[in-house]
């Protein structure tokens, strides 16, 4: 595999899933990151394809413990909404393609900027006001709080499901293969040619130290090593520990 394409020397490659709760407890990370150097989202299904689940029982009383401890460890909010309404809702399905082609989706209309701004927008409607985000109603609305047109957006994300997503989510999950990553988030720093997993367990809940961090390792060589991250969900199971 040839390492991403990039417009700068020096990229932090963010693969992810919007259904991923360790993903949204890195989100902190992500926004300081965005600070410092450019960030490239890559999208890997998680919850796509014949991972999808419709909320049940199994499925609630498998992520509530998750969702306490990551709100534990990163201080990110999980709403009531979520907890004692989404969680509870038999009819909702969570499928991770509809809000990645939506990010996708973005990006292609607005920039890889916004993208990432839809991403935030996703992630805190579904872990903190309980929507549905793999209904297009929901992913219409959070597109157009970001001013995109209702219409324009819609004819976008059509597209995109149609002619880039299984694509997009098979170069994702390409790159997370080739970096010896376990599974979601992962992220990757690109200097040049050279690609170096970041370990991110450390920092989660101190987005400052992690900028500075980077900030720090984007001055430094590369040093070829590859740190997993300690909290992930799996690539192919979707569980997380």
């Amino acid at each position: 595999m040839t390492t991403p394409a990039a417009a700068h020397d020096t990229v932090l490659h963010y693969i992810h899933d919007p259904l991923c709760g360790w993903c949204y407890g890195a989100a902190p990370l992500v926004a300081a990151a965005r600070q410092v150097l450019p960030v490239q989202a890559h999208g890997g299904g998680m919850m796509a394809g014949r991972n999808r689940r419709r909320v049940d029982a199994q499925l609630r009383d498998y992520v509530m413990p998750h969702d306490h401890r990551i709100a534990q460890m990163t201080g990110q909010v999980f709403g009531e909404p979520y907890f004692h309404g989404l969680l509870k809702d038999t009819d909702a399905v969570f499928d991770s393609a509809p809000p990645t082609a939506a990010v996708l989706a973005v990006q292609a209309l607005r920039g890889e900027a916004a993208g990432l701004d839809m991403l935030a927008a996703i992630q805190r409607a579904h872990y903190q006001q309980g929507r549905r985000i793999s209904e297009p109603a929901t992913l219409i609305e959070l597109a157009q709080a970001l001013g995109i047109e209702a219409a324009a957006f819609s004819a976008e994300l059509q597209r995109i499901e149609q002619e880039e997503l299984a694509d997009h989510i098979e170069a994702s999950r390409e790159l997370l293969n080739y970096v010896g990553g376990r599974g979601f988030p992962t992220f990757v720093l690109q200097r040049g040619d050279t690609l170096e997993v970041l370990d991110t367990g450390r920092w989660l809940g101190q987005p400052e130290q992690w900028a500075n961090y980077l900030r720090d390792e984007t001055r430094a060589s590369s040093s070829g090593s590859a740190d997993k991250s300690l909290t992930q969900c799996d690539l192919q199971t979707g569980r997380c520990d």
